[in-house]
């Protein structure tokens, strides 16, 4: 489309706002995921909706668990899970003890619990049953990776930390060198994720972990060597103690097999990636700014797993005020405020006050689904300012700019004219229904009714009648009296109208 196709389109009223075309993608779901993680991060914001829904299901792809191992046999594997290598047993079949292993591969790919549902799982044992290993037999692990990796689109996880080791680091960093795109944990000791192995190694990803409100974990390492993060705290999955088992468990431990799954939701898009270009096309599809309590230094990005699906929407921007236009005056005092239409925008607030600061509020309206509203009952000849910001779902704009009107000054209500009892009437009752006609832009009305012409002293004297009759209490007997009505709005009194005069009957 040509640049001034596009821009007769933005100038149209009926547009609300452009994007380019996008390739659609056969979409699997999973309703009611039984963890919490899986349902967040296929969607960029809360609520959580009660649906993981995927693009693609890790086909194709291997995913190393280098942890306590795996119990192949756990019904969420399917028989996709495989032994590998077993560093703490040598010839061992790298068969779960501890229970770790087995919950992070179904987290990574299994049946039920799983980001990638078809990956291949290949355990390597480098934990023993108490969740512990040395460094050596880690490095052991990943060098038998390496090793074993081919032409296979793969990626690895590693949901273990210890101290800074130039050793582990190198030898991960080796096994990226031969495509195997690493997920690694970035440790639960809530400090610098820089001071340990694997979570500092530039080259990997390193994944921090959130909470299901979109908390910062507070037990998560953190730092600049964090390249996102995803959900880790109170996540279910399988678990080592029968083929049916689950546990809920926390720690950056469960965050980095979200994001290993999603990795391997990215090869199997993307066969011929490079760790690189998954860590890369990772961060560039995360969801950025939702995390709270976010350590200084560390990215604010969660993980979001649907692989070619469209980029989060913006927050929209602050709309462009129409009218009344600024500085306006003899304005109503029950305008109607409009603005443009900001692109994305699904509601809009307003505010009217009269100050510029906004403290003293006389509108504050949320929700609003059209670029206008009304507003009543604002007093006469005042100056008030407006403002107006769009909300979506990615967040609220600025405010727009502060435009300010003036009310008119207004009219007061025309005299009244009365109507009966018919001036000088005579043998009128006790208990009269006094009578006039509407006066224009009357809101209330007030009578006077006295024995004296020039109503130095009253016997009847009532304001804030809203009718345009009125019955006395009991007069006197054969006695005159004197009568007017005035009439009031907002904007001041009527003159009152002329005296008109009635004798009592006996």
């Amino acid at each position: 489309m040509s640049s001034q196709a596009v821009e007769a389109l933005r100038s149209d009223p009926r547009i609300a706002y452009i994007e380019p075309d996008q390739i659609a993608h056969a979409v699997g779901s999973q309703t009611n995921p039984p963890s919490w993680g899986l349902d967040r991060v296929d969607q960029h914001y809360l609520p959580l909706d009660q649906v993981y829904n995927y693009n693609q299901t890790g086909a194709g792809v291997d995913a190393y668990i280098l942890d306590t191992g795996i119990r192949f046999t756990h019904v969420d594997f399917g028989g996709r899970a495989v032994t590998g290598y077993d560093a703490i047993t040598p010839g061992g079949t790298a068969s779960d003890g501890n229970g770790h292993g087995t919950h992070v591969a179904a987290t990574v790919g299994g049946t039920s619990y799983g980001i990638a549902k078809t990956v291949r799982l290949i355990a390597v044992r480098v934990l023993d049953n108490n969740g512990s290993g040395s460094y050596s037999q880690v490095i052991a692990g990943i060098d038998w990776v390496t090793g074993d990796h081919t032409t296979t689109p793969a990626v690895a996880n590693m949901s273990l930390t210890g101290g800074a080791s130039s050793s582990l680091d190198t030898a991960v960093r080796n096994s990226i060198a031969d495509g195997v795109a690493y997920c690694v944990a970035a440790g639960n000791n809530g400090s610098n994720a820089s001071n340990y192995s694997p979570a500092r190694v530039a080259e990997a990803i390193t994944v921090g972990a959130t909470d299901s409100s979109d908390r910062c974990a507070s037990f998560s390492n953190y730092g600049s060597v964090l390249d996102i993060l995803a959900p880790g705290v109170s996540i279910t999955s399988a678990w080592r103690t029968s083929d049916t088992a689950t546990n809920t468990i926390s720690g950056t431990s469960m965050a980095a097999p979200h994001v290993c799954g999603a990795a391997a939701l990215y090869l199997e898009a993307n066969p011929t990636a490079t760790p690189a270009q998954v860590a890369s096309g990772l961060v560039a599809t995360g969801t950025a700014g939702v995390i709270s309590s976010v350590p200084s230094g560390t990215v604010n990005l969660l993980l979001y797993s649907l692989i070619g699906a469209a980029p989060p929407p913006e927050i929209p921007a602050a709309p462009a005020l129409l009218s009344p236009v600024n500085g306006a005056t003899d304005v109503s005092t029950s305008p109607t405020l409009s603005w443009s239409a900001s692109a994305g925008a699904s509601t809009y607030g307003v505010q009217v006050a009269t100050d510029a600061g906004f403290s003293n509020l006389v509108l504050d309206r949320t929700g609003v689904t059209t670029t206008s509203t009304s507003v009543t009952g604002l007093a006469a000849n005042t100056l008030y300012y407006w403002r107006v910001n769009a909300t979506n779902v990615a967040g609220t704009s600025p405010w727009s700019t502060v435009w300010s009107f003036t009310t008119a000054a207004g009219t007061p209500p025309s005299t009244p004219a009365l109507v009966s009892p018919a001036n000088g009437a005579t043998n009128v009752s006790r208990t009269p229904t006094l009578r006039w006609n509407a006066s224009t832009g009357a809101t209330s009305y007030r009578v006077q009714v006295s024995t004296r012409s020039d109503f130095a002293t009253t016997v009847y004297d009532q304001s804030g009648i809203t009718s345009t009759s009125v019955t006395l209490p009991q007069l006197g007997s054969r006695v005159r009296y004197y009568w007017h009505v005035s009439a009031s709005n907002a904007y001041g009194t009527s003159p009152w109208s002329s005296t008109w005069n009635f004798r009592t009957r006996r």
